[in-house]
């Protein structure tokens, strides 16, 4: 018995332990961004037939393949693919499935004189979120509170680069039982804020190069201040004014990755807004005690007035990984 308990104890003390240090102070956001994303290759997201073949489907691609070489010639965006595929012949593509290299060579047909892959693809996404805290020992940014997905396969969007910029908020597009809101916003495309470099699975993550008040900086509660109770979320639901509406912290759950606080709307100026969690507030902080300790990141479909968030630990430790 002795023996096998000094083998346990003995793994126990050969596990790494990642120990990151997290700022005590954050600046506070709450205000509305415009994101944009590019990946890194090119997202195959749908087909389409050619010469009443499903040519590109039928050469073996999946809906979420990421092109990334083309006869050995990387590509970085859609014009790359146009500029190089110029006849009917057979071409090699190397692409990236469930993060894995494969090689597809198919022939291409002409239509109409042009050259068909029959694939659909795109390697841009664009929205709005909500800035949830820049750390002012780093200059650096999160919102969202969770990742930014491929729509036609669901999968995490690998990003190569991207930007934030100032947005309005123009209008809301009220929840109901399990058909989300959304805020809709006039997005500044003219004014970059920030540099996107990572998209995780708790949030997107890069450097900030607005404004910044270094005085107007708020704790980091940990999660275990947390308490059931009132706290509050601090967002945008007009032009860009920021405002804090009132909330219920219902449970608080330690070993979800993503949903830690499960809380619920209780102010009335914001259910008549929204009807409850609207896409665009994802991002949004939540403040307990003059504590940020968390940020919006889901709505509950069978309940939109309900909506998940997640520790502001959970995305600070993110911050400092690969550093």
């Amino acid at each position: 018995m002795k023996n096998k308990l000094f083998q346990f104890l003995l793994i126990l003390f050969l596990i790494p332990l990642n120990i990151y240090a997290i700022p005590k102070k954050v600046i506070v956001g709450g205000e509305t961004i415009g994101i944009e994303v590019y990946s890194d290759g090119i997202y195959v997201v749908g087909f389409y037939e050619v010469n009443n073949k499903m040519i590109g489907k039928d050469a073996g691609f999946k809906v979420g393949d990421i092109i990334k070489e083309i006869n050995n010639v990387k590509i970085n965006n859609i014009s790359d693919i146009n500029n190089l595929i110029k006849e009917s012949n057979t071409y090699d593509f190397k692409i990236i499935r469930n993060y894995k290299e494969k090689d597809i060579s198919f022939k291409l047909e002409e239509k109409n004189n042009i050259i068909k892959t029959g694939l659909y693809v795109k390697n841009k996404i664009d929205g709005i979120g909500t800035l949830s805290y820049i750390n002012p020992e780093t200059k650096t940014f999160a919102s969202l509170g969770h990742e930014i997905l491929e729509s036609n396969s669901m999968s995490k969007f690998i990003i190569n680069s991207g930007n934030i910029y100032k947005a309005e908020v123009t209008n809301i597009k009220k929840s109901e039982e399990r058909i989300p809101g959304e805020k809709q916003a006039n997005i500044n495309f003219a004014e970059t804020i920030g540099t996107i470099d990572k998209n995780e699975i708790n949030g997107i993550y890069g450097k900030y190069n607005g404004k910044i008040n270094e005085n107007n900086t708020i704790d980091v509660g940990k999660k275990e201040e947390i308490k059931k109770g009132e706290a509050i979320i601090r967002t945008v639901v007009n032009n860009e004014t920021k405002e804090d509406f009132s909330i219920n912290i219902l449970t608080v759950d330690e070993n979800d990755p993503v949903k830690n606080i499960l809380f619920e709307i209780t102010d009335s100026k914001l259910l008549d807004k929204t009807n409850g969690i609207i896409q665009g507030m994802s991002g949004s902080p939540i403040i307990q005690n003059n504590k940020i300790i968390g940020v919006v990141n889901y709505v509950v479909l069978d309940n939109p007035k309900r909506g998940y968030g997640i520790f502001i630990e959970n995305m600070l430790q993110e911050e400092e990984k690969n550093k």
